[in-house]
């Protein structure tokens, strides 16, 4: 979710700058004078400006009408909002997006007489709308850039003061753009008659934003300050290395960072130091719990991206919790592409190295989402021929259509739980491990050497700064960390015929550590063939299919910390995010296992304190980690395999 810039700009008056030249001596007199003898005469002083007291653009040949409008809630407080209306509209419809990200910034991309171009950009599908003549509206929340007071939904206003509209609205959004949809659908305006929520926050704690099943997503701390720092984002995190790996390092935990920039002024900051764990703070704003708990009044097409590198969870999360509510099977839609966080609405021909055959994104746009749009929002459309699932298998490149996620195929095959099981000698498949040999894999983890997240040097998290690579690295070739020694890579031999996952693996990590605490890291890799014909750059590339961390502290309780006991195999069970992939033959799969993700995790101490976040240097320390793969101590993958009935 994060969309910010890292630049700060010193803005200075001229008259300011004019004052410093003049006291600076001879040079300053020198200009003075300069001035005062190039002055008109006296008589002339008096003359107007050329520049007019107030400028009305002439607007006449644009093809559409902005409004710029403060809507008025309930209790008073004024919500600033954009109002775009295609030249001509009569009865068209409404879509709608609520957005911290600023209004204005996002309906003024450029400064033109057409509709496509002021909305190019960070918008929503800009050639559906465009295209489809839709009205589009969007709207600051409370609280941030034009708009006043603290955030409360309200729609009403729209429908009856856009006499363009044929009544009809329909909600859409990206991250926290696409959360703000699921929360229209809690008590729902009759004017509601579609969401979009797309790569939606839906739970900050167990997979999204601000934690992974504990561990602290620490590079997210820029977007915190400069989006809950100020209305309009004016003050912004600033760098002081080139590599965001030292920045995290030379810090040493989240908490001291933060306190050294000042970050605990934030109320959201302070919150989130004071909720490590999953307590009620975390689980009460969980959207799938509260969408779980709401009749289904809306159609709701929920979009995921399998490589989104923020909001890889809430999609599926929101889709498990309200799909069993669509017993007519004509309101929930689930779409899956192979996309990082909101690529569905650029061009999404490839991802990183990887190239699809087709560009995704368009597909989506045009043969899923308008479709969809229109059969709701416009008069007499068709009824869009849409799958219940619409899914990108990724290995073959092909859109499937399902009747339901995990489905697999859309007839005549099912997704079972299979055990891959980590074997001896760093080996990987379905046969259970036997009697004999080694019983474990070992690795010392060191904090002070954490496992980079991709390959250094680490640049910050962001989007619009150029050369920036932050949404590939879910899809970043996973060779170097298979190289160091604490990692350690279980592989299989090479596939005679595919293997085809839908749905989510589950780790099952039997482990120990000296220590009393340690983060486990799980990977499912597709290894490519040594050499690739045409695609020579994916010779040997290790492709991360799904992959997630666990903090072991959680091990019993995620609302309740407990130490690990030292030198003992615990089980470790989590679940990795969905994946909709066929492994070819000539592949291979591998399995990575590592003790940190850093920096885009915080580093655990391996020692067991209260709170993470205040861990001191030297309750940082080394740890002996062993996986273990002996029967009854066996470490598995429950692969959803697809196989045919």
């Amino acid at each position: 979710m994060t969309r910010f810039h890292c630049v700060r700009r010193l803005m200075v008056p001229a008259a300011t700058v004019m004052a410093a030249l003049i006291a600076i001596g001879p040079l300053g007199a020198g200009l003075a004078s300069a001035q005062t003898a190039a002055r008109p005469p006296a008589t002339q002083a008096g003359l107007p400006s050329d520049t007019p007291a107030t400028l009305q653009p002439v607007t006449a040949t644009f093809d559409y009408v902005k409004r710029d409008v403060m809507i008025p809630m309930r209790d008073g407080v004024k919500l600033h909002t954009v109002v775009i209306v295609p030249k001509g509209a009569n009865g068209a419809p409404i879509l709608l997006t609520r957005t911290p990200y600023n209004a204005t910034a996002l309906t003024s991309h450029a400064n033109s007489a057409h509709l496509g171009p002021i909305l190019q950009g960070y918008d929503n599908a800009t050639d559906v709308i465009v295209e489809g003549g839709y009205i589009r509206v969007v709207q600051d929340v409370r609280g941030k850039y034009g708009s006043e007071g603290d955030y409360v939904v309200n729609r009403d206003w729209l429908v009856k003061n856009v006499p363009e509209s044929n009544g009809r609205v329909g909600i859409l959004g990206i991250s926290y753009d696409g959360f703000l949809p699921l929360m229209a659908l809690v008590n729902p305006h009759p004017a509601l008659k579609v969401a979009v929520p797309m790569n939606p926050m839906v739970d900050g704690w167990i997979g999204d934003d601000w934690f992974h099943n504990g561990a602290f997503r620490q590079q997210m701390m820029p977007f915190i300050y400069n989006q809950a720092g100020t209305r309009a984002n004016e003050i912004t995190w600033w760098t002081s290395h080139y590599d965001d790996y030292e920045t995290y390092m030379q810090a040493g935990s989240a908490g001291e960072l933060g306190r050294r920039r000042g970050l605990e002024q934030i109320g959201f900051w302070r919150k989130i130091l004071e909720h490590p764990s999953y307590d009620a703070f975390w689980r009460d704003q969980a959207v799938d719990r509260i969408l779980a708990a709401q009749p289904l009044a809306v159609p709701v097409m929920i979009v995921h991206g399998l490589w989104d590198q923020e909001d890889i969870y809430g999609a599926i999360a929101v889709y498990k919790a309200i799909e069993p509510k669509d017993t007519g099977n004509d309101k929930v839609f689930l779409v899956m592409g192979p996309w990082y966080h909101g690529q569905q609405i650029e061009d999404a021909s490839s991802l990183g190295a990887l190239k699809w055959g087709s560009d995704t994104g368009r597909t989506f746009r045009q043969e899923i989402l308008r479709p969809f749009l229109d059969q709701h929002l416009k008069d007499g459309a068709p009824r869009a021929d849409i799958a219940p699932v619409s899914a990108f298998e990724t290995g073959t490149n092909t859109w499937r259509r399902l009747p339901a996620w995990p489905a697999g195929c859309a007839s005549g095959c099912s997704v079972d739980a299979k055990p891959f099981y980590l074997g001896a000698g760093l080996t990987l498949g379905f046969t259970e491990p036997k009697a004999g040999g080694a019983s474990f894999e070992e690795y010392i983890s060191d904090p002070a050497k954490p496992v980079p997240f991709r390959a250094r040097p680490i640049r910050p998290v962001g989007y619009y700064d150029a050369g920036l690579t932050w949404p590939q690295w879910l899809a970043d070739d996973q060779r170097e960390a298979s190289g160091r020694p604490d990692v350690v890579s279980f592989v299989s031999d090479a596939l005679t015929a595919p293997v085809k996952i839908s749905g989510q693996p589950v780790a099952n990590l039997v482990a120990s550590t000296s220590g009393t605490d340690s983060d486990w890291v799980v990977k499912v890799i597709d290894v490519y063939p040594d050499e690739v014909a045409g695609q020579a750059h994916l010779g040997g590339y290790q492709l991360m299919v799904s992959a997630d961390i666990f903090r072991g502290r959680y091990r019993e309780s995620l609302e309740t910390a407990k130490p690990l006991a030292a030198n003992s195999p615990l089980l470790y069970r989590f679940t990795l995010p969905t994946a909709n992939h066929v492994f070819l033959p000539g592949h291979r799969i591998m399995v990575q296992v590592q003790s940190s993700w850093f920096p885009l995790y915080d580093r655990n101490p391996q020692t067991f304190v209260p709170n993470i976040f205040w861990a001191k240097p030297e309750d940082y320390k080394k740890a002996v980690q062993r996986i273990y793969h002996a029967p009854g101590q066996a470490s598995f993958i429950e692969l959803p395999v697809v196989t045919a009935r």
